[in-house]
């Protein structure tokens, strides 16, 4: 089985950052980084000042766009981060990452 014909894997997760991650940019340079990545999803603010992030790709590019979050653009604060893993069908609407 060549690479082309293997079926590909997807990974979807739910986030909720919090600290100072409104106001900064934080939704901007998200959709940034996850366009950049092949992520599908969108990052938007909620009312208690945390930011809500729908991410579905690759199990790899998942696994590089974690840890960006977990630190943010340079504006940003983060102080915690919570990961909820979905089935792939939360994002199978979506094809490209949208900043609500």
């Amino acid at each position: 089985m060549s690479e082309r014909d293997r079926p590909v894997t997807l990974r979807a997760c739910r986030l909720w950052v919090s600290g100072r991650v409104q106001g900064v940019y934080f939704r901007a340079h998200t959709a940034s980084r996850a366009a950049e990545l092949g992520i599908v999803g969108y990052a938007r603010n909620l009312p208690d000042g945390r930011v809500e992030v729908l991410a579905g790709g690759s199990p790899a590019a998942i696994d590089a766009f974690l840890p960006w979050v977990r630190r943010g653009p340079p504006q940003a604060v983060v102080t915690d981060v919570t990961v909820q893993e979905e089935a792939v069908e939360a994002v199978a609407g979506y094809r490209d990452f949208a900043r609500c």
